[in-house]
């Protein structure tokens, strides 16, 4: 397929994104990785606050989950509401970083923490091994092996066992969606929801929007080839892989917990995330779907000031207030 031609960025946001490339390229091949994985470090120990309680509004402990049989253990971070009376909801949070990038204490924390707030929620970030030094299955292995700790321990972290929502932006949103199929499949932790932002779902990489954003935006079809294959390597887009692995893949998408879905108009992922949604429909389930037009991948996070940005940000609150009965 040659690239066919694409919707046009938000005018606010395409002045923004001539900024953002500057220092996150639109394409990303494997030769890049190692260099992208120290500059995130060094970005995140920079760009972090060492003190995340919001001026003490929540307060901060570290722990470590049995990891997956044979693995390490997994580390997570619980901020819970000070003086909040138990047990509270808790949106379980996966980061992003294209499945190879990223911690559990980075920048969208601040704003997580804040949504928390509002709703008088806590807030569990799980930090999981990184591809490709890890490839599948160890990055949903990680994940879900943190979830089912926090549940087993709900009391002890004074939150409601019945009011988790799973969430992640980007591969942590593919993460979360994959978490909360694998749940459903092994009995496990009962999800009240899964806040899926601009989610990567589908290793085949081959829809219209991925054609679309060739060489464009940010993360396109060669750097979501990149993610994809340091997850799964040559399995990437063969017949074999998982759905655990890339939910798309999943034949049956019935018995999920309601999903919010959002996503931009003009980036690699709006295909497979609509698609995913549509196919939650058909299953008789519960989606939000939001497609925001001329939005690039991680507009909210690359162009906060954005208006597109602010009204994205507006609406998932309502959604998970809804959801968590908060």
């Amino acid at each position: 397929m040659t690239s066919p031609a694409r919707p046009p960025f938000d005018p606010e946001l395409g002045a923004a994104l001539t900024v953002v490339n500057e220092n996150v390229p639109a394409t990303i091949t494997p030769e890049m990785v190692p260099v992208l994985k120290e500059a995130a470090a060094q970005e995140a120990a920079a760009s972090v606050p060492d003190d995340l309680t919001l001026e003490g509004a929540f307060s901060e402990e570290a722990h470590e989950a049995p990891g997956p049989e044979g693995a390490p253990a997994v580390p997570l971070i619980v901020w819970r509401p000070t003086g909040s009376p138990s047990p509270t909801g808790v949106l379980y949070w996966i980061h992003g970083g294209g499945m190879m990038l990223g911690t559990h204490r980075g920048r969208e924390i601040s704003g997580l923490l804040e949504a928390a707030r509002e709703l008088g929620a806590a807030l569990v970030s799980v930090d999981y091994r990184l591809a490709p030094e890890n490839p599948h299955p160890a990055p949903v292995e990680d994940c879900y092996a943190g979830l089912v700790w926090v549940v087993e321990n709900a009391e002890k972290l004074g939150i409601d066992p019945e009011r988790v929502v799973v969430g992640g932006a980007s591969a942590g949103g593919g993460l979360a969606a994959a978490t909360a199929l694998l749940a459903r499949d092994r009995g496990g932790p009962r999800l009240i929801g899964q806040l899926l932002l601009y989610p990567m779902l589908d290793d085949r990489n081959d829809s219209v929007s991925a054609h679309q954003m060739v060489g464009v935006g940010v993360w396109d079809r060669v750097s979501n080839a990149t993610g994809w294959g340091a997850l799964l390597g040559d399995a990437a887009g063969g017949p074999d892989v998982s759905f655990h692995a890339a939910p798309a893949r999943a034949e049956d998408l019935s018995g999920l917990p309601p999903a919010f879905l959002d996503v931009g108009s003009a980036e690699t992922f709006r295909d497979e995330v609509v698609e995913y949604a549509s196919r939650i429909w058909k299953a008789g389930g519960v989606a939000e779907l939001h497609v925001w037009p001329g939005a690039f991948h991680g507009f909210d996070t690359f162009a906060p000031q954005a208006a597109i940005s602010r009204s994205a940000a507006a609406q998932r609150l309502p959604w998970l207030r809804r959801t968590m009965g908060a």
